[in-house]
């Protein structure tokens, strides 16, 4: 039962060593292990604080990149919409065009056909005339066979033209 009972000259010099070697560690060794301890507290500290702000900037970076590429889909949607615009002006111009053409070539055909019309009514009246003329002459000629009847005409037509 001796080892359940320490001695008291035993129990001195442990208390006493105890002492010394508590002091040296509150003198000495202590402090070192409570500054390391704080240095990497501070170190974390800082980690975290340092991870939350990159966490803002990651979420300050999505922000960012979602409203530039809202911004990209609303220019696109409005270049869009300008292509359409101008697509359809120029769709536009092109058929008043087209029918500012047509229309002149109505025109152009129209004059044409009615400048033809007139050169065929006159060829027509012409040759009507000639063969007027032609049957007038075979039909005088006939009539005019004897010297009385051609001068029986010739009384009669200046007697026309004294009345006129």
């Amino acid at each position: 039962m001796d080892l359940l009972k320490p001695d008291l000259g035993l129990l001195f010099w442990m208390l006493l060593s105890f002492g010394i070697v508590f002091f040296v560690l509150a003198k000495y060794g202590f402090p070192v292990i409570v500054k390391m301890v704080d240095e990497r507290k501070a170190y974390i500290d800082q980690s975290l604080e340092s991870a939350k702000q990159a966490n803002e900037r990651l979420a300050n970076i999505k922000v960012e990149g979602e409203k530039i590429v809202n911004e990209a889909r609303d220019e696109q949607v409005r270049i869009l919409n300008e292509a359409n615009e101008l697509r359809n002006k120029i769709i536009s111009e092109a058929k008043d065009k087209a029918q500012l053409e047509a229309g002149k070539l109505i025109e152009e055909a129209q004059s044409h056909i009615q400048r033809d019309k007139a050169n065929a009514m006159r060829e027509i009246q012409h040759q009507i005339a000639t063969l007027s003329v032609d049957i007038a002459e075979k039909v005088l000629r006939k009539n005019l066979d004897n010297r009385s009847a051609q001068l029986e005409l010739v009384d009669k037509l200046v007697a026309e033209a004294q009345n006129n």
